[in-house]
């Protein structure tokens, strides 16, 4: 980072790594003694005050940052706005509801869930939505819907069961190298505890065709709440009617959903089909 550069011509990490630094100075700290007391590397505070670790610095460093400097939470709340930036206003509140769920409860209907999605994936998605945007910002967009993964590196991860209906795995994202990657990784996410994947067939016939895409969020002291998406924005549901309904339609799908080992099969041939 140009230590002359002007704070407006910093970017969100370049300030939140300024910010950290002068207040380490002011400290009298250096960095190999922040480094210590967070837990990590002296070239990760290094890379951190730069503005240049990349994707983010972590939540556990904004922290420790917070616990070491008497700060409270002000780097962790910076942090945390700096990656609200990255979504569209309308989503933050999901993304929030989603970090905090014990059960995600997702029925996807033409693209792979956002937090299955591998980064080529991902960026072939931001490409075609975000065609006017500079390549930065949608690196930061890409980075930030990767991070949503974190939850699964949690003591106690939530349980995501993802229902794909066979559209996701045939609509062609980016080009066959791309859906090949895409679909490796679901082989791969289909394999771990917190996460039960099935595929809709199209033979499911009416039942899959009639439902639309959402998701429901479970928590362990809060309501269930529904969530569903458009276009132009999404929205929460937490009337206990609506959401029950939901639940209802979730048992019917995953009624007429292949078996997560017949989904497993299934994949593997597509991903044959993309290989050739």
């Amino acid at each position: 980072m140009d230590e002359t550069a002007a704070p407006e011509n910093l970017n969100p990490l370049q300030r939140f790594g300024r910010d950290i630094k002068q207040v380490r100075l002011a400290r009298k700290l250096t960095q190999q003694h922040l480094a210590n007391a967070t837990g990590y590397t002296n070239g990760y505070v290094s890379k951190v005050e730069s503005g240049t670790l990349l994707p983010r610095p972590s939540e556990k460093f904004a922290k420790g940052c917070d616990a070491t400097f008497g700060t409270g939470e002000l780097f962790a709340g910076l942090l945390r706005r700096i990656e609200q930036g990255d979504h569209p206003s309308w989503f933050v509140p999901y993304a929030n509801l989603e970090q905090k769920a014990s059960r995600i409860l997702d029925y996807s209907t033409n693209l792979v869930k956002g937090i299955l999605q591998t980064d080529d994936y991902a960026r072939a998605i931001f490409r075609a939505y975000y065609s006017q945007e500079e390549s930065e910002a949608i690196e930061d967009k890409v980075a930030a819907r990767l991070r949503r993964r974190e939850v699964f590196e949690l003591d106690s991860p939530p349980l995501l069961w993802t229902i794909l209906h066979e559209a996701c795995l045939r609509t062609v994202v980016g080009g066959a190298k791309i859906m090949a990657g895409q679909l490796e990784y679901l082989l791969a996410a289909a394999t771990a505890p917190h996460i039960m994947l099935q595929v809709m067939p199209f033979s499911a016939g009416a039942p899959a065709a009639h439902a639309k895409p959402f998701t429901v969020l479970r928590f362990t002291n809060s309501p269930t709440v529904l969530y569903t998406e458009t276009r132009v924005g999404g929205r929460t549901y937490d009337s206990e009617q609506t959401v029950d309904a939901a639940l209802d339609d979730y048992d019917l799908l995953r009624a007429h959903a292949l078996s997560p080992d017949q989904s497993v099969v299934l994949i593997k041939t597509l991903l044959k089909e993309y290989r050739e």
